[in-house]
């Protein structure tokens, strides 16, 4: 087990209101607790976001592609600050601007690796300067490549296993900024406790 997968989380309820905390390993162990987590598109002065393909050694969904950088803050840890480290140690870049532009509950399992994804996801637009470096940690990030947020949408429909589960949500945020939460969750997957009454959309490879 990596040392990442000790750290603290923050436990939240479906409004995003903190309830207390466990570590990062427990939190993905079936069924999956509710915590806070932050998933960061970059995105360059033509409009393409970067995208990473998650390292083969990741314990939830690896070799899939994702947006730029995901984490969790740890108890007591601004949004902000916490993105801005992960885009170091992930891609080795940042700090950057960071715009939140809503955020939403998604639940899904794993069944490469048996884990499961429970999150009340904010997501962050980075604003990339060509300029900046980008050095990818080999243990984090198999590729990059950058794409055109409304072309991506369509290859997510088309060819959802190839790409992590919350990248839809992400994206659709990116391209439809609300302010505001809504819920996703894949299909045939219920989060412990819910129903289907309680997601407002289903998005493309849940």
């Amino acid at each position: 087990m990596s040392a990442r997968e000790e750290h603290l989380v923050e436990l939240v309820d479906e409004t995003g209101k903190a309830h207390g905390e466990t570590t990062v390993a427990a939190a993905h162990q079936p069924p999956g607790r509710l915590h806070r987590a932050f998933s960061v598109l970059l995105v360059d002065p033509d409009g393409q976001v970067l995208l990473q393909r998650r390292a083969a050694v990741k314990t939830r969904f690896p070799l899939r592609w994702a947006n730029s950088c995901c984490g969790h803050p740890r108890p007591g840890e601004s949004l902000a600050e916490a993105a801005n480290r992960r885009l170091g140690e992930e891609l080795g870049t940042g700090p950057v601007e960071l715009t939140e532009v809503g955020t939403y509950v998604y639940y899904a399992e794993d069944p490469a690796t048996g884990r499961v994804e429970f999150e009340y996801d904010h997501v962050l637009r980075g604003e990339f300067r060509p300029s900046a470096p980008l050095l990818p940690d080999p243990d984090e990030v198999a590729e990059l490549r950058w794409a055109d947020p409304t072309a991506l949408e369509a290859e997510l429909a088309l060819d959802p296993r190839s790409y992590a589960p919350w990248l839809g949500g992400v994206v659709n945020r990116l391209l439809r900024p609300a302010g505001s939460r809504s819920d996703a969750i894949g299909p045939g997957t219920t989060p412990p406790g819910w129903s289907a009454d309680n997601t407002a959309e289903r998005s493309g490879g849940r």
